[in-house]
């Protein structure tokens, strides 16, 4: 099958939707469809707004329709709502073309939280995107549910993986020989080793509390950061509030913006993974903590609820102190078996499941069963 997939979020950006969509076409190339990607780095960029590592497309419109002539794909999905997304929702809705959508993001939240604007507001707009979607494929049912009581009836779910070859609780070469050799060490490099250089080098406090992801101010870091906490305070990321956060938190040690390899490291030797954040669709370095035997604390709010629930490999408590102290007690085979339950096949079935065929009459695709029931705590 040939498949074009339109997004505005692509490498060399670090984040939850790269991630996923990076995933999911390594996994159909694999079985043997084509899959044409376009993205931000066909095009003339400008920063974003507030978000300067973030490079928005100009004028896709004319790119995006030649595309559609030359490729002429049998199905169409559209990853974000930037311009490239916008685009080929036009053009697709246009020709009347069936399409699919994803919702990564939580933008009525992320707007409010930046700009104070309403949520009803961005709500519309984004009800307005969707709703000639065939599918939209949204990470969690609790943010399904969310989206259906706004208006959007066409959602399904589409769960996400971890790689468990990347993030494991085994002890890496480079941490055992602290050097670096793309010959005898091809799976290490220079950034883990540098790593872990600096950490041998200096004295750690136990327990770490770890946080990783984006710096900004949706993802309440604050709330994280204030605790008083035993131990040490781990910051890996990047993003517009990090110089004030760190003016703010000096305690606290920064990491700034890690690859997966050397990221994999600090998941191995933290305690406890503190997720603050009350506005994530989902959450993936959740699993990745997991899935390296870190235990997760978080608010009981769309995403943790989902992806930790009552799995016993997180607790999640409004009262963030409590949840991290007590994540301390649990075992790490827990959150490790929970996270093995999430696969990046699984994800890249269900998505091709959803995908709307062109050329063949069809309303919604049939609802692809999740492979990995959801988990949640709500009553």
């Amino acid at each position: 099958m040939r498949i074009l997939i339109a997004t505005d979020a692509w490498t060399p950006q670090v984040n939850g939707v790269v991630q996923t969509v990076s995933q999911v076409v390594a996994q159909l190339t694999e079985q043997g469809h084509e899959v044409r990607v376009i993205h931000p780095g066909l095009f003339n960029t400008i920063p974003c707004p507030t978000y300067p590592e973030i490079r928005l497309a100009m004028w896709p419109f004319t790119r995006l329709r030649n595309e559609l002539n030359r490729f002429k794909p049998q199905a169409v999905h559209v990853v974000t709502e930037g311009p490239i997304g916008l685009a080929m929702r036009l053009l697709a809705h246009g020709r009347k073309l069936p399409f699919t959508t994803a919702y990564h993001t939580q933008f009525p939240e992320y707007v409010k939280a930046r700009s104070g604007i309403p949520i009803r507001f961005t709500a519309a707009l984004l009800r307005w995107f969707h709703r000639p979607s065939r599918a939209v494929m949204v990470p969690t049912q609790s943010v399904i549910n969310t989206l259906k009581s706004r208006g959007l009836s066409n959602c399904v779910l589409w769960q996400r993986g971890v790689d468990v070859n990347r993030f494991n609780p085994q002890q890496s070469a480079a941490s055992k020989h602290l050097s670096y050799s793309p010959r005898d060490l091809p799976l290490d490099d220079a950034q883990q080793v540098e790593l872990l250089r600096r950490l041998n080098a200096c004295s750690v406090e136990k327990p770490v509390f770890l946080y990783a992801g984006r710096v900004a101010v949706e993802k309440n870091l604050d709330a994280f950061l204030s605790l008083e906490l035993p131990g040490e305070k781990w910051i890996a990321g990047d993003g517009p509030a990090r110089k004030a956060l760190e003016k703010q938190y000096p305690e606290a040690r920064w990491f700034g913006m890690l690859n997966h390899v050397a990221l994999a490291e600090l998941y191995k030797k933290a305690d406890v993974f503190v997720f603050p954040s009350m506005t994530d669709t989902f959450g993936l370095v959740l699993l990745e903590a997991m899935a390296s035997g870190c235990p997760v604390a978080a608010f009981p709010v769309n995403g943790p609820l989902d992806v930790v629930g009552n799995s016993g490999a997180g607790v999640l408590d409004w009262n963030l102190k409590t949840a991290a102290m007590a994540a301390l007690k649990i075992e790490r085979k827990v959150p490790l078996e929970h996270a093995r339950s999430f696969t990046w096949k699984n994800c890249a079935e269900q998505f091709q499941g959803y995908l709307a065929p062109i050329g063949i009459s069809a309303s919604v695709p049939k609802q692809v069963q999740a492979i990995h029931k959801p988990i949640s705590n709500r009553p």
